[in-house]
């Protein structure tokens, strides 16, 4: 638009002004008449003289109230914050951005911060130059370059404590004057996390896989060489061979095995399930192996226990892993004592416990929290030695979530282990916790 235009249309919007006064005054004239009529003529008349003068008065006042919020900007649109001049709808806007954003003015200092980035940073930030709030060397040159220059950039940050987070933050600045630098950053933690467990998983994976298939490769060259004709020789291999055959048979099983409950973890299931029942099968199918430890199992159960709803095979699976754990890793001639149990809970929740305990060496506690890790074997030669994978606890701590229940782990070095799931009644929307003790 050019000079002239802009001339004109102020003088447009000034005859529109005036137009507007002009009728007002109209009004407030007719008003006026009205009233001075009504007190003149009294009379009958004089009470609706009076109405009327006061009709013309209200819709006078109405009318100008409406002018007046028409012609008044919006505190969010133009109304600035008294604490820090930022306008109150782009507050309410920043506030609620799920990602952590700063405003920084050109010297660097806090403009404002949302509830995102007051969580990660603390409270009380604004006015604190952008070093004191997070340091890291990486973003602070960027903020510079960025303030100085008006270059959008990106940049990956990590924060080790207290808890390991990865970020990266977006950078960019505003066109006009005040400038104003905009952080928004964008949380990697769980990209980052899902890439660690996915390398670690193929490398134990591949590791785990690798050992026996040497073996038997060895085993196989030997056979083919000089112990071809060595009928003791070859009957020994034999039988290492069967072994490894089984170690990698279990180990592929495991794994489609905890591919399949990872893949369901999110359907809840819908199948009423006789816990006694799985339990009672569980100890049956583990008695020759209990017997071979010389362990003794013992089974106590309630009367009247209700059923769950739940997955029978995947809970049978909990169940057997668990109690064939027990069996394992407990003291030899010892026992395993499985309880089950209705504990006291809130209104509205109701769960049934399965506890299994061993009296074997326990656990020390700071291998506790790494249990239901992928491949995590407190004794690694000792597992093998037992047919273990390093996947069962895995499996069942995915199962349990998948039943939306808890699984929790008492355990103290030389006082024995103590696996307590519990699973809801009913059906339950609830986060699964794992609590490690």
């Amino acid at each position: 638009m050019d000079g002239g235009d802009s001339v004109a249309g102020a003088m447009a919007d000034n005859r529109q002004t005036g137009k507007a006064w002009a009728t007002r005054l109209w009004l407030l004239a007719a008003g006026l008449f009205s009233g001075v009529a009504a007190v003149l003529i009294g009379g009958e008349s004089a009470l609706w003289l009076l109405l009327a003068a006061a009709m013309v008065v209200v819709m006078l006042a109405l009318f100008m109230g409406r002018r007046r919020a028409d012609t008044t900007p919006l505190v969010g649109a133009g109304g600035a914050d008294p604490q820090n001049g930022l306008p109150a709808l782009l507050r309410d806007v920043f506030e609620d951005v799920p990602d952590p954003l700063l405003l920084l003015d050109k010297g660097g200092r806090v403009v404002f911060s949302n509830s995102a980035m007051r969580g990660l940073t603390g409270g009380g930030s604004e006015r604190l130059h952008v070093s004191a709030v997070l340091r890291a060397p990486a973003l602070l040159a960027a903020v510079e370059r960025t303030t100085a220059t008006g270059e959008a950039l990106s940049v990956e940050l990590s924060f080790p404590v207290p808890i390991e987070r990865h970020f990266t933050a977006h950078l960019s600045r505003t066109r006009a004057e005040p400038y104003l630098t905009v952080v928004l950053m964008h949380d990697l933690t769980a990209i980052r996390r899902a890439e660690q467990t996915r390398a670690d998983f193929v490398a134990n994976a591949s590791h785990e896989l690798r050992t026996p298939l040497a073996a038997i490769s060895g085993f196989i060259d030997t056979l083919r060489g000089h112990a071809r004709d060595d009928a003791e020789a070859r009957t020994r291999f034999l039988d290492i061979m069967a072994v490894e055959a089984a170690r990698m048979r279990r180990l592929i099983n495991d794994l489609l095995s905890l591919t399949r409950v990872e893949l369901n973890e999110h359907v809840p299931p819908s199948t009423p399930v006789d816990v006694v029942a799985l339990l009672r099968d569980a100890v049956n199918a583990l008695t020759p192996l209990a017997q071979s430890e010389t362990v003794t199992i013992q089974l106590t159960v309630p009367d009247d226990v209700p059923h769950i709803t739940g997955e029978r095979d995947e809970l049978a699976q909990v169940f057997q892993n668990l109690i064939h754990n027990a069996i394992k890793y407990g003291r030899p001639g010892g026992h395993v004592w499985i309880g089950v149990s209705l504990p006291a809970a809130a209104a509205d929740e109701q769960v049934l416990a399965v506890a299994i305990r061993d009296d074997g060496e326990g656990i020390p506690r700071a291998a506790v929290p790494r249990l239901t890790e992928r491949f995590y074997r407190v004794d690694v030669k000792r597992s093998r030695e037992k047919g273990g994978t390093g996947l069962g606890l895995a499996i069942v701590k995915h199962i349990v979530n998948r039943h939306h229940g808890r699984l929790q782990i008492r355990s103290e070095a030389g006082a024995g282990s103590t696996f307590t799931v519990f699973l809801p009644l009913k059906a339950a929307e609830s986060a699964t916790v794992t609590e490690l003790l």
